[in-house]
């Protein structure tokens, strides 16, 4: 996973990891993050994986609201910037057209925006807090229209209890339960601390939650699929949580 340089957008124009006993004999077994451990251990981690998953859908709370402390200054540019492709991901356009995300799978209406449009969608800009599996916390303000606000545009199928959050950055992706998709603080956000999304944040738009460990959070996203069934993701199949909840 490369670490690049942060780097400022143009201004805008307008639980830490939750520890129980499951996860931690499992992690016990892996021996290493980019590891699902020996073979013969896989199933009982599957097994430790999915109870674990249990216990984190009963204690997470879908109405419970995060708030970054306002005694503490937003990390700004300092915050980390991950990717896996070689070199930070940069969209061409001249290559590969404009920007659009795509919102497809068990909806009524798939879309097809382009960041103008998407901007033109009610947008929040909420002040959370961000967390990283590596231990480390940080507040930032991010701007950006609720996913359940895309999820009724697009007329989301009850019957989807998934969603698969895809992007530009060397077929990085993620899927998550939907309850924690449609969260009120999940956005696809485009601004960051009063700035347009820079590339090393993951630009032209990402995914941010709070109730979701960093890793979770597609940056350079593209498309957005709601699903019957999870989809697993680059992190959680290579041995990493898939629920990843905090």
């Amino acid at each position: 996973m490369n670490q690049a340089r942060p780097e400022s957008g143009a201004p805008l124009d307008r639980r830490l990891f939750l520890g129980v006993g499951a996860a931690v004999a499992a992690e016990l077994l892996l021996g290493a993050c980019d590891s699902k451990g020996p073979k013969s251990a896989e199933r009982f981690l599957r097994y430790m994986e999915r109870k674990n998953e249990g216990v984190e859908r009963a204690l997470f709370r879908h109405t419970a609201m995060d708030a970054g402390s306002p005694g503490h200054r937003l990390t700004g540019s300092a915050l980390p910037s991950y990717f896996i492709s070689p070199k930070v991901p940069v969209w061409d356009e001249s290559a590969r057209g404009a920007w659009r995300l795509e919102v497809s799978g068990m909806v009524a209406r798939p879309l097809s925006l382009t960041l103008p449009e998407l901007t033109r969608i009610p947008h929040i800009t909420d002040r959370v807090n961000h967390y990283c599996v590596e231990g480390w916390a940080a507040i930032e303000a991010w701007t950006g229209c609720r996913l359940r606000d895309l999820a009724r545009i697009a007329g989301v199928s009850p019957e989807a209890k998934f969603v698969d959050f895809q992007s530009f950055d060397s077929g990085y992706h993620e899927s998550w339960d939907i309850e924690s998709a449609l969260h009120p603080q999940t956005v696809i956000a485009y601004g960051l601390d009063g700035r347009w999304l820079g590339a090393a944040h993951g630009a032209p738009a990402r995914l941010y939650s709070p109730v979701k460990l960093g890793y979770k959070n597609v940056k350079y996203l593209t498309r957005i699929v709601f699903l019957p069934a999870a989809n697993g993701g680059y992190w959680s199949d290579r041995g990493y949580e898939w629920y990843a909840g905090v």
